[in-house]
């Protein structure tokens, strides 16, 4: 017997005082089922001697214990309970099982697992972690990444839950702390706290951009993440199935920090509102496109990482800016541009000439003291009617009315033309 429990203790991972406890409460179930026996009453097993004994003790009305204790063992308790208790023993071993999982990934939310694809379809992708399975839903898998059978995966445990079947571990591999796992296991310097991860923002699949600093003025905290020749950001890569990092130096300095942030473009200022919480960036026209990326990925991810608004001018665009701020816009004309045919408004003064939609832009600089509301041209659509009335006008000013006496001439002609053809 007390073989056969280290045995099982070890097969399962349970202490053998869970399995003795777990034996004697299947026992006392077993008793309390046999004719005759007591209301208050308990199993005690010895695993020195494996002896098995059935105490009993008197209860009084409130239910309290009274009298001393008595040795209750049936003469035929081991025949006739051994079914009822292999049940009830199983079931508990099952929920130590149980328990025992559970407590080992509890309290893990944060942390990387590795786990094995066991199976995937439309709804949810299974890893198998070894003595637990693990959950990554569809809504946290990274877009147009396939899961293979058998691969090994890295993912972030995101939730633990505790259910009637065992623990139920949902996993995550978009999480943005799923970047920072990866750096912990591949840098050292983040792992011992010399280099510290600020801040993360992250589009699965794309880009992800980190911004590091370092508590040692002798380490070089991009440096230490980039490794030789980039070793250690590539196994981050990998493992991300060549999702693009961008690593960033952490700033105090909010114009330096953005500035930073909207790399590898470059930078010519920087203008912050601490009010608004907002960023006025003016990049070289040449690195307008650089600054902003593809479909604003660029700046979208540096506006996260920063935590402020960022919008994003080139140079020619500040300077057409100014200038329309120095010009009276109340005084001027709308003239027809020879060139393209539509309407502009020429101020009187001499200034830049601005289209309708240049228009609706501009008059953006009334806070700043324009006075774009004062002036009131007439609208392009207006104003083409008008001219197409006139010229209407015109033209019919121009039909003489022999003209339009000989209209129904022709008309009547017109079938003695058919009948002879036909």
């Amino acid at each position: 017997m007390k073989e056969a429990f280290r045995a099982l203790a070890d097969d399962r991972g349970i202490s053998i005082e869970a399995l003795l406890g777990a034996l004697a409460d299947a026992l006392e179930s077993a008793y309390r089922r046999m004719p005759g026996a007591e209301d208050f009453s308990w199993v005690t097993i010895d695993f020195e001697t494996m002896d098995i004994r059935v105490l009993a003790q008197d209860i009084d009305e409130e239910g309290e214990p009274i009298g001393v204790e008595r040795d209750v063992t049936p003469d035929n308790f081991g025949r006739i309970a051994a079914q009822t208790a292999r049940q009830v023993m199983s079931q508990r071993i099952r929920e130590a099982e149980r328990d025992l999982k559970y407590e080992e990934y509890a309290g893990r939310e944060g942390d990387i697992v590795t786990g094995i694809i066991q199976q995937s379809d439309a709804r949810y992708t299974l890893l198998d972690l070894g003595r637990v399975e693990a959950l990554l839903p569809q809504a946290e898998q990274v877009p147009f990444e396939r899961p293979e059978a058998s691969a090994r995966l890295k993912a972030y445990i995101v939730e633990v839950r505790k259910t009637a079947k065992g623990p139920q571990i949902v996993v995550s591999r978009t999480h943005p702390g799923l970047i920072k796992r990866l750096f912990e296991l591949e840098v050292p310097e983040i792992a011992d706290g010399v280099v510290e991860i600020k801040s993360c923002a992250r589009e699965p699949g794309h880009r992800t951009k980190i911004a590091v600093g370092s508590n040692d003025p002798q380490v070089d905290p991009v440096g230490a993440c980039v490794g030789a020749r980039g070793a250690r950001v590539r196994m981050v890569v990998n493992e991300l199935r060549g999702e693009k990092i961008d690593i960033v130096p952490f700033s105090e300095d909010p114009k330096d920090f953005v500035m930073k942030a909207l790399s590898p473009a470059k930078v010519n200022e920087v203008i912050v509102d601490e009010e608004t919480g907002s960023a006025i960036v003016v990049v070289p026209d040449y690195q307008l496109s650089l600054a902003i990326g593809k479909e604003g990925q660029n700046a979208r991810l540096a506006a996260r990482m920063t935590g402020w608004r960022i919008d994003i001018k080139s140079e020619t665009q500040v300077a057409e800016e100014a200038a329309y701020a120095e010009v009276d816009w109340a005084e001027g004309e709308w003239i027809i541009d020879v060139e393209t045919g539509e309407q502009v408004w020429k101020p009187a003064e001499g200034g830049p000439e601005v289209s309708l939609d240049q228009w609706n832009e501009a008059s953006a600089l009334d806070e700043e003291g324009s006075d774009l509301e004062n002036i009131e041209p007439d609208s392009p659509s207006t104003s083409s009617e008008e001219s197409q009335e006139e010229d209407l006008t015109v033209e019919d000013s121009e039909i003489s009315t022999e003209e339009i006496e000989e209209e129904p001439e022709e008309v009547e002609e017109e079938p003695e033309e058919i009948e002879e053809s036909s």
